[in-house]
């Protein structure tokens, strides 16, 4: 226990994460490697690193499996990290793998009246164009009803006034053209990469693909005028990614990787995968010692070993020719293996053979890394640290592209794209449900007192407040890039709670029951209580001193149930509030309510108390709607008509249509007399 205490104290002191220190993870299949760093001179400097394997096979072909178990290893990761640095880490880069990638390119032009000095905000736009000219392809192909993310795109070139350029910043133009790839996952794959980082307590401050964050660390923009390859292999897939001309032209992937070459290690030799895993690295021992799934100890040669993952190396390298060439067209001029599958012996020398290519044009990721990073502490020259060190300097350096980035109170909000985009789809992408934006009037209570039906209303919901660029704005509006989105949730509203004495009257001084039993005034009521008074007062005091024998009131006989209730109420009792007190959230139904019938030689009970203002009227849909005054006296809202409209805004499967008088509106805006209202589902 003091442990526990003495580590929350420390963990007390620590700093937190600023602004300029970056924290990458790379989620792969066998292990995750995390690094901290910061940029100096315009390279990123690695402070800390730190790597940990899966115990289990807790990801497949880089698709996490195991959410827990794989937050649980990120999570030590960061806590080493953490304890190095004497720093807390809250947001964390990340990049997804690119199992079942799509890939789509897209063009888009941008011409303004006259000579126009050209900005960020231009840039983005014409960029976001021309994504959005690769989504509508994406939408084309044969799986376009699954949900994708946009995690990542390169542009692959500019014009300016038709002539080629590699940047338009700063310059000058009237006519602009940007062509992209554009890179899509499915929405399950990248949503168990969040879903971990949530469970691991991380927030993502940037999401890329790993073969675009591996390119940026082992071949930087300088070298991509030339035609090179860049294949990342890891323990469940091989990322490919192919530049030329100054631009990446493309990614593709392959499910074959280092897992293949451990798997047939574990069928020859009878060993479990961690065993098999532990082979594959002693390689080059003269002799290898192991024990089988049967309990026996055995030994194998090294270069037994290495002839009997000859087969599955020998596929692999096959593989990743094949994609090279689909991608490329042809054999490239040069190809960096990356990764820590690339480690595998003799694999360079079986893709230089796949692909006819001299083998010292095939050479491993790690010579170029000190272009962006450097470290004081550790060696970079490494394969296995392309992904990791790719995410970090993506993010450090401003290599991410993030024109398409859209914020959400203050935060970058996470993006499926399928085409347009509103911003109740972008709300409901985040988090955020339709009682959030549409809040819950609290329950109302109804009762049956003396066989008269009352009914209380519950207090309406504080309304959401939702803008977009710093202006109201209603849930269908469609949001662009660089858009800035603030929402509050609507606040629910506080049910209808009353007690006999607010319901009788504080002066109330005769008998009641609740559902056939006898009540004190206190009692709080449920809906569906019944509630039946008389004459005689509840001695609910202690008895005064004996005095003379009175004759029992006939009525005492035994209590009322609820379903022996007469259909004509009984007579109130005198002084008896009919209503209750009128306030916020109080309304008496008046088609249920029946004029008591009055005892003989009693005073008539108070009549109820009617609302007589003038009933708003509006058109929904097409048809004519009388709303009677809210008993509180306050306005009519737009979210009061939602039950009424046929949407059924639990499951919404597509777009809502929102105006009021032929323009869009939120939820939040008050209606006036003959408005003109549309809340139905947009046409597809």
């Amino acid at each position: 226990m003091m442990n526990q205490v003495q580590e929350v104290n420390r963990m007390g002191k620590r700093k937190s994460q600023d602004n300029e220190t970056v924290f990458a993870l790379d989620i792969g299949t066998r292990s995750i490697i995390g690094i901290v760093g910061r940029v100096e001179d315009e390279r990123f400097q690695v402070l800390a690193i730190e790597k940990e394997e899966h115990g289990k096979r807790a990801m497949l072909d880089g698709q996490i499996e195991d959410i827990g178990q794989v937050a649980k290893v990120a999570r030590r990761v960061t806590e080493r990290l953490e304890e190095r640095l004497d720093c807390t880490l809250e947001r964390v880069c990340v990049a997804a793998a690119g199992r079942a990638l799509r890939t789509e390119r897209g063009s888009y032009t941008l011409e303004f009246p006259e000579v126009t000095h050209i900005t960020n905000d231009s840039i983005g736009r014409l960029e976001s164009g021309a994504v959005a000219a690769a989504e509508a392809a994406l939408g084309l192909s044969p799986d376009s009803r699954r949900r994708f993310y946009l995690v990542g795109y390169t542009v692959s070139g500019y014009h300016l006034d038709h002539y080629p350029m590699t940047t338009l910043r700063g310059h000058n133009g009237q006519l602009l053209e940007a062509e992209v790839v554009a890179t899509f996952l499915p929405g399950e794959v990248v949503e168990s990469l969040y879903s971990v980082m949530e469970t691991a307590g991380l927030e993502v401050a940037s999401l890329t693909l790993e073969p675009i964050a591996a390119l940026n660390a082992a071949i930087p923009a300088d070298l991509r005028l030339l035609n090179l390859v860049l294949a990342d292999i890891g323990a469940g897939t091989s990322d490919i990614a192919v530049c030329r001309d100054g631009a990446v032209v493309g990614y593709t992937m392959a499910t074959i990787a280092g897992d293949e070459v451990t798997e047939e290690i574990m069928r020859r030799y009878l060993v479990p995968f961690a065993t098999a895993e532990r082979m594959k690295v002693q390689l080059q021992d003269e002799e290898i010692t192991y024990r089988d799934v049967l309990g026996m100890e055995h030994s194998v040669t090294g270069a037994r070993l290495r002839e009997t993952i000859q087969q599955p190396a020998h596929n692999l390298a096959q593989e990743i020719a094949q994609r090279v060439v689909a991608l490329n067209g042809a054999a490239p001029s040069a190809l960096f293996l990356a990764g820590g599958g690339s480690k595998l012996e003799g694999l360079r020398e079986l893709v230089a053979e796949a692909l006819e290519m001299d083998e010292n044009r095939v050479a491993l990721a790690g010579n170029n890394y000190e272009i962006t990073a450097f470290s004081d502490e550790y060696d970079l020259n490494d394969p296995e640290l392309a992904t990791p060190l790719g995410i970090a300097v993506s993010a450090g350096l401003g290599l991410i592209s993030d024109s398409y980035r859209i914020m959400l109170n203050g935060r970058p909000a996470k993006l499926f794209r399928s085409g347009s985009l509103s911003v109740l789809e972008l709300l409901m992408m985040n988090g955020y449900s339709s009682p959030d934006l549409l809040g819950r009037t609290g329950k109302n209570l109804s009762i049956t007192v003396n066989g008269q039906r009352m009914l209380f209303r519950g207090e309406p919901a504080t309304p959401c407040t939702l803008t977009l660029n710093g202006a109201e704005t209603a849930p269908s509006a469609l949001v662009y890039a660089g858009d800035n989105i603030q929402f509050t949730p609507a606040v629910p509203g506080v049910p209808a709670q009353r007690t006999l004495k607010e319901v009788l009257g504080a002066d109330f001084v005769g008998g009641v029951t609740v559902n056939g039993r006898m009540a004190d005034l206190d009692t709080r009521l449920s809906t569906g209580d019944q509630v039946v008074t008389s004459d005689h007062p509840v001695r609910s005091a202690p008895p005064p001193p004996p005095a003379p024998k009175t004759e029992e009131p006939k009525e005492r006989s035994r209590p009322i149930r609820p379903e022996s209730i007469p259909v004509t109420p009984p007579p109130p009792p005198r002084r008896m509030a009919t209503h209750p007190p009128v306030g916020p959230g109080v309304a008496v139904q008046p088609i249920s309510v029946r004029e008591p019938v009055q005892p003989e030689n009693t005073a008539p009970a108070p009549a109820p108390l009617e609302r007589r203002g003038p009933r708003l009227q509006v058109m929904l849909n097409g048809k004519m709607l009388e709303l009677p005054d809210k008993e509180e006296g306050g306005p009519y809202y737009v979210m009061d008509l939602l039950e009424q409209s046929g949407v059924d805004f639990e499951h919404l499967d597509r777009g809502v249509e929102l105006k009021v008088n032929g323009a869009e509106c939120a939820f939040t805006q008050e209606l006036k007399s003959r408005d003109d209202v549309i809340i139905r589902y947009l046409e597809n």
